[in-house]
């Protein structure tokens, strides 16, 4: 399993990224992207360019999976992508396109994860790959990775998911990357700098219309490679909140619920319910909404917000509260306040769209009592003990 990602370590620098590979990149860009490489408006240049090196270094694996029978077939991405794909909606599970391209994991609709890069090697085992061009945002990354190899594992019934990691800096030397290579499963391939590779074009070069499409012999689609066992997101997803219900019930404490056991672990967020009136009574005067400065009172909540949905991020179990906006198509999602209780974070629109419709979908079905033992079992949300006296 580990041949191929041994011979692209090894092989990988013979393949310098010519101008011909780099303006074949360009087909994976849409034309307003490509326009932006070289904007004055910096965060713009840097997403546009972000997006042609991923497309650079697909091209060039397309290339050197030429060269050898380890690389059984490389999974199409980009401009390679079917030309119409299925939006999200409940009960998807499995790998999806976007419609630029991109490939997703989506789970009951909801977009679990993001890869840049699939292969098939020659024993029919799936790698992933991700491409980066900046040291920075590494803080979430270590985690990220773990959690594509586990819900890969899961997918397609992997003990070993070799990992790819491409990159236009050096960042071998980040404590992130020495942990990951430290596992002989994980790989790190290094290219030149993106201003290098830019130096190989020039503006006007830009305004030619590339070829859209390719052939390639081992091009192959997500639809050739289903998932090998079956998926069924929504019913994990149920299985960890009875669990999690089961174990805060039963006096166990939030320490028991890290505890590994029969349910896969690949559901990152469990979505309790909608809480009835009593529930958002107790809510207010155990575990306080602020937005925006301002406390929000039971009246004022029912008032403005048609929904309010409890939920909790796995594995560290940090609670957040969803408001559904009335006057809105949005939902305001809460997070814990170091002074205790919610606060605003962000928002989630229809955008989300797999993520958003299951929002959508759920019902009020917390009462007071189940939704206060919940909460008092994560203590991000605790409110100071200075903070509690005096409220009712």
């Amino acid at each position: 399993m580990l041949q191929m990602i041994t011979w692209l370590d090894k092989n990988f620098s013979s393949l310098q990224p010519t101008r011909a590979i780099i303006m074949r990149a360009l087909r994976h860009l849409r034309p307003a992207d490509r326009k932006k490489l070289f904007s004055e408006d910096i965060p713009e240049m840097r997403t546009a360019e972000g997006r042609w090196f991923e497309a650079i270094v697909y091209e060039m694996i397309l290339d050197l999976s030429l060269q050898t029978d380890l690389v059984l077939s490389v999974v199409a991405r980009g401009a390679d992508g079917p030309a119409k794909v299925r939006r999200a909606q409940l009960g998807q599970n499995g790998l999806f396109y976007s419609n630029i391209g991109d490939i997703k994991v989506r789970g009951n609709g909801q977009d679990l994860a993001e890869v840049d890069l699939v292969l098939v090697d020659h024993t029919g085992a799936l790698t992933f790959g991700e491409i980066i061009t900046s040291p920075a945002d590494l803080k979430e990354f270590e985690a990220e990775i773990r959690y594509k190899k586990q819900l890969f594992g899961y997918l397609y019934g992997q003990p070993t998911v070799p990992f790819l990691l491409i990159s236009s800096v050096d960042i071998s030397r980040t404590a992130v990357v020495r942990r990951l290579l430290k596992e002989p499963d994980n790989v790190l391939l290094t290219t030149p700098t993106c201003e290098d590779l830019k130096g190989l074009i020039r503006q006007r070069d830009l305004k030619r219309s590339p070829t859209r499409r390719i052939k390639h012999e081992k091009l192959v689609s997500i639809k050739d490679i289903p998932p090998r066992r079956p998926f069924d997101y929504k019913k994990l997803h149920d299985e960890r909140l009875q669990s999690i219900i089961s174990t805060v019930t039963s006096k166990k404490g939030v320490g028991e619920l890290g505890t590994p056991d029969e349910i896969p672990p690949i559901v990152k967020k469990v979505l309790f319910g909608g809480l009835y009136p009593s529930a958002v009574r107790m809510l207010d005067a155990r575990y306080p909404i602020r937005i925006k400065g301002r406390t929000y009172d039971p009246d004022t909540i029912q008032k403005q917000f048609s929904k309010v949905i409890l939920a909790v991020n796995i594995p560290e179990y940090r609670p957040i509260i969803y408001l559904r906006t009335r006057s809105k198509k949005e939902y305001l999602k809460m997070v814990p306040n170091k002074t205790g209780g919610f606060k605003f974070e962000s928002r989630r629109t229809p955008h989300m769209a797999g993520f958003f419709l299951w929002l959508e979908s759920v019902q009020p079905s917390l009462g007071a009592e189940l939704t206060r033992e919940l909460l008092d079992a994560f203590p991000a949300v605790h409110v100071p003990e200075a903070v509690t006296e005096g409220r009712p």
